[in-house]
Parts: C-alpha cells; sequence; structure tokens
C-alpha cells in the first residue's frame, strides 16, 4: 500500500506582512511603500531588522549616486534658545523637482537644527584640516606616554581618541540628536536612497551671541578617481 510522504516544513515561507507594518515601517523611515514591504519580508516581519536592512541599501545607493552633481538644493535657517544661536545651511541635490518635496525639505531643516545643538566645526572627516589633525594626534600621544603605556599601545590609543575627535567636530559622523542611533551621514544616506538623488551639505555658518567668533564650513570638493 503506498504511502504519502510527510511533506517538509517550508522554513522559507513568506511571512504574512500586514499594510499596517509596511505603514509603520514608512513612516519610521520615509522609505518607499514596496522598499518597506521587501524589507520586512526579508525580515521575517522584524521592525528593527528591516530598518537596518533599508539602511544598508541607502548607504548602496548613496554609494552608486555619490560622483553625480548636486548642483540644486536649498539654504536653511534655524534660530535656537530664543534669538541666541543662528544657522545658516546649504544643502545640494541634483534637481529643483526634489528640492521642493517635503522630504527635502525636512532633511535640510534637521540638518540646521542638528548644527545648532551640537555645534561642529567640519562637514566631513576629510575637511579636518592637517593642522587641527596633527594638533589632536600629538596631544593624544603625549597623555598616552604620560600615562605610561609603551609607544605602540600609545599608538593604538591615538587611533581610538581620533574616532571620537572626528565624531564630536564632523558633522557627518555626528550622531543625529533625533535619533541617536544614527548619525547625519546615515541620515542623508536614508533620504538618498527614498529621493533617488545625490545629496550632500554644502556649507554652514553658526553664530551665537557672546562668542567672538563664528563656526563657517565649508566642503572641500570630493576627489574623483583618475
Amino acid at each position: 500500500m503506498a504511502t504519502t510522504a510527510n511533506p517538509e516544513p517550508d522554513d522559507n515561507k513568506r511571512p504574512n506582512i500586514s499594510a499596517a507594518q509596511v505603514k509603520d515601517l514608512r513612516d519610521r523611515t520615509g522609505a518607499p511603500m514596496m522598499d518597506c514591504k521587501q524589507a520586512l519580508t526579508e525580515a521575517k516581519g522584524d521592525m528593527e531588522q528591516a530598518i537596518i536592512i533599508l539602511r544598508k541599501r541607502g548607504a548602496s545607493v548613496a554609494q552608486k549616486k555619490a560622483t553625480r552633481v548636486t548642483s540644486e538644493g536649498s539654504v536653511a535657517q534655524y534660530i535656537h534658545a530664543g534669538g541666541k544661536i543662528g544657522v545658516l545651511v546649504e544643502v545640494n541635490c541634483e534637481s529643483d523637482f526634489v528640492a521642493r518635496t517635503d522630504d527635502f525639505k525636512e532633511l535640510v531643516h534637521d540638518i540646521a537644527m542638528h548644527i545648532a545643538a551640537s555645534d561642529p566645526k567640519f562637514i566631513r572627516k576629510e575637511d579636518v584640516t592637517s593642522a587641527d589633525l596633527e594638533r589632536e594626534k600629538d596631544i593624544y600621544l603625549a597623555q598616552a606616554i604620560a600615562s605610561g603605556k609603551p609607544a605602540e599601545i600609545a599608538e593604538k590609543m591615538v587611533k581610538g581618541k581620533m574616532a571620537k575627535f572626528y565624531e564630536e567636530v564632523c558633522l557627518y559622523q555626528q550622531p543625529f540628536i533625533k535619533d541617536q542611533t544614527m548619525t547625519i551621514l546615515q541620515l542623508i544616506t536614508t533620504k538618498i536612497g527614498k529621493l533617488g538623488e545625490n545629496i550632500s551639505v554644502k556649507r554652514f555658518a553658526r553664530f551665537k551671541v557672546g562668542d567672538t567668533g563664528e563656526t563657517i564650513a565649508i566642503s572641500k570638493p570630493e576627489q574623483k578617481p583618475e
């Protein structure tokens, strides 16, 4: 008598992703609906894992678009602390169409607000001057040696200190004030993934009442590979 084999469990069975889950992920990331559904499916319904997947894809899109010219964009202002701190920032994109979208305007506003609160001195790591880098390295190396650390250990300590230095003074490396789990660079790459255009911060100026000098940062042109 013939017997029917029991079907093996399907480990790859697609999870049942609800419209509410997709909307929640879209609200949290700003990614297109289909991208959200695909990320949730890949993550088997795990919301946090889906966010990570979308961020990785956003970074991939950003890398592909990084060499594209950003000649459009907008300038925004942000006034904080009852008129005590003011920021002007220019953020560039590729087209006037994207520059006029609510998503882009929100990004520019968030970056201006972040600059007011976090007081970065540079935009990218590549913008830090050689003089500033050497000064910080010398200070950290002297501190390590003074603590009695061997030279090779001192050098490793300096590398760790420099990573922290970049996080403190470079806009792109700073944790976003509204979401400490992502940096400003990750915030921008998320928007690149959603809007489909290269986006970059061109320059900013920050003024604070009572300070003897303002902070003015301009991003150096990126070197194109030969």
